[in-house]
């Protein structure tokens, strides 16, 4: 973990330093200017009194570092803009555009993206409404970053904040070509991004080659974000679309506080939309998150969370998944490589995921998946006319290697408390778990052996054991609440167990057992007491 921590952090050490280092410079002479669909683009734009009427004035405008671009509050304004080499470009004084002004100025894209920043940055986007819907606009984001920069520079510094994005192909998009460096010090912020074809928010780079790594996007923020209605593209039966938010090719990322809901209900293709997911990445933290009734118009993915192919040293923490098509947390690569490694999937929720395709589950390793740690996790399936199991390991590829589950309550209704391929302690270990039947029979499947008990389980593949010691528990948990229906935070706290659970101060103690530090808090942010309980969420007090 300390590792992953110096991964995370060290980027914004150097970017600070960095700031630090202009501060001996003049500061640039700054204009600010407005355009009002009562201006005339003869004026100079410098005030409301003298703004400029269209779009296309300000986009042939070379705009310098801390200038100001405004738009007039609840005007529509035609047209698209583009920042690139030559402008903008320092990030200790960002060009900003925005609103002035009572609401949010709208920008009715013609021609590709909405606002468009190319091998440049030092920019921030503010309080803008951005609209697409015309074939021009399927092809691109509404606000897309770009850069295809060969010399090594990563282009620094990229806010956008309080937007509304819909009518594109992505809402907001940040690429790297194939042989590029990207963005670093992005943050996306308060952002609703709906209605766009194939997805909420995606970042990319070049292929990813798991013997020489690199990424080309740095510092990636994405904090109070919804993305939701964001279909999928029902044409395109290659690739995955129709997810909510999606980082890939980033080093140092972190996803908080956002939602995702509704999205790839046309998407069809053979590998299909996660409602928050991170692929060929390193050092991403997925938190706070809510994901519920994402789809899939095919038979794959649909799920809430994903750590895809090629993710290392990334965390899942205090997230809720709920009513997905597939898998609530799935951790999946199908190279036959190691560079899917050293992840953590902690203190999250998982309710009636897999609600469309019970081959998948709760929580979900698959492929060559090595080095995971996923403890004190709660996940329940409850009665229904599907049948997934709460747990399902599987092997395939390089298998998976190196996998602990610890101090997780897997709740079901009738199916499989755990569906798994034949795995030796040696690779994949259970220990401290509770699994409990709250309706139907106790079934565990394990190398296509059915178990009826924890007792025979255990006996036969040595998993929940210490030792010479029996693990794992089968305990009902007593929930302060049976119905799991209503807000995500009604649903949260409905899992809470009550005061006399037999889960509580019953965790393995990680710390002193196997020096894993769990964090300070469980899922509703109380603090651990002890060892802690079984699950994600402490009792009651």
């Amino acid at each position: 973990m300390l590792a992953l921590a110096l991964a995370v952090f060290l980027p914004l050490v150097a970017h600070v330093l960095e700031l630090r280092s202009h501060r001996g410079a003049a500061p640039p002479v700054i204009h600010t200017f407005h355009v009002s669909p009562t201006g005339d683009d003869a004026r100079d734009g410098s005030s409301p009194a003298t703004a400029w009427r269209s779009l296309d004035k300000a986009a042939a405008f070379a705009f310098k570092p801390g200038d100001k671009l405004l738009f007039e509050g609840g005007a529509h304004f035609r047209g698209s803009l583009t920042f690139g080499p030559g402008e903008a470009g320092d990030a200790a004084h960002p060009v900003v555009v925005g609103t002035y002004g009572a609401g949010r100025a709208t920008i009715d894209a013609i021609g590709g993206a909405g606002i468009r920043v190319h091998n440049t940055a030092g920019i921030e986007i503010r309080d803008l409404v951005i609209v697409g819907g015309g074939a021009d606009n399927r092809t691109t984001g509404g606000i897309e970053l770009y850069s295809d920069v060969t010399d090594g520079r990563t282009l620094d510094h990229v806010h956008i904040t309080g937007v509304e994005v819909s009518g594109f192909k992505n809402g907001i998009q940040i690429a790297a070509g194939p042989r590029s460096t990207g963005f670093r010090g992005v943050r996306i912020r308060a952002a609703n991004l709906h209605g766009n074809t194939e997805n909420g928010l995606v970042s990319f780079g070049p292929r990813f080659d798991a013997a020489a790594p690199r990424y080309a996007h740095e510092d990636v923020v994405v904090s109070e974000v919804e993305a939701h209605h964001n279909p999928g593209d029902p044409t395109n039966h290659f690739n995955n679309t129709g997810s909510g938010i999606a980082l890939g090719s980033v080093r140092g990322g972190r996803i908080e506080r956002s939602t995702a809901h509704d999205n790839g209900s046309l998407a069809a293709a053979p590998e299909g939309p996660v409602g928050i997911w991170t692929y060929d990445s390193t050092a991403v933290v997925m938190e706070r998150n809510v994901s519920f009734r994402n789809h899939t118009a095919g038979q794959k993915d649909g799920g809430g969370f994903d750590m895809d192919q090629n993710v290392s040293s990334s965390v899942l923490q205090y997230n809720l998944s709920y009513d997905n098509d597939g898998a609530g947390y799935l951790l999946y690569s199908g190279q036959s490589n190691t560079a899917h490694t050293d992840n953590v999937v902690r203190f999250n929720l998982s309710i009636n995921d897999a609600r469309k395709l019970p081959e998948y589950a709760g929580i979900h390793l698959a492929g060559s998946v090595n080095n995971a740690e996923v403890y004190h996790n709660t996940v329940v399936m409850e009665a229904r006319s599907w049948a997934p199991a709460a747990i399902r390991l599987q092997k395939f590829f390089g298998g998976l290697s190196n996998i602990v589950l610890r101090n997780n309550l897997i709740v079901s209704g009738g199916t499989n408390l755990v569906l798994a391929d034949d795995f030796s302690p040696a690779s994949v270990l259970l220990q401290g778990n509770n699994f409990f039947a709250e309706s139907g029979s106790w079934a565990v499947s394990w190398a296509g052996a059915s178990y009826a008990n924890l007792e025979d389980w255990r006996a036969a593949t040595g998993q929940e054991r210490l030792g010479a010691r029996a693990g794992g528990s089968d305990a009902d948990p007593r929930f302060v609440r049976a119905s799991r229906a209503g807000s995500p935070d009604q649903r949260a706290k409905a899992l809470t167990p009550r005061r006399d659970s037999p889960l509580a101060g019953s965790a393995l103690d990680l710390r002193s057992l196997f020096d894993v530090d769990p964090g300070p808090v469980d899922f509703l942010g109380r603090p651990l007491v002890g060892a802690g309980t079984v699950g994600a969420i402490q009792p009651a007090t």
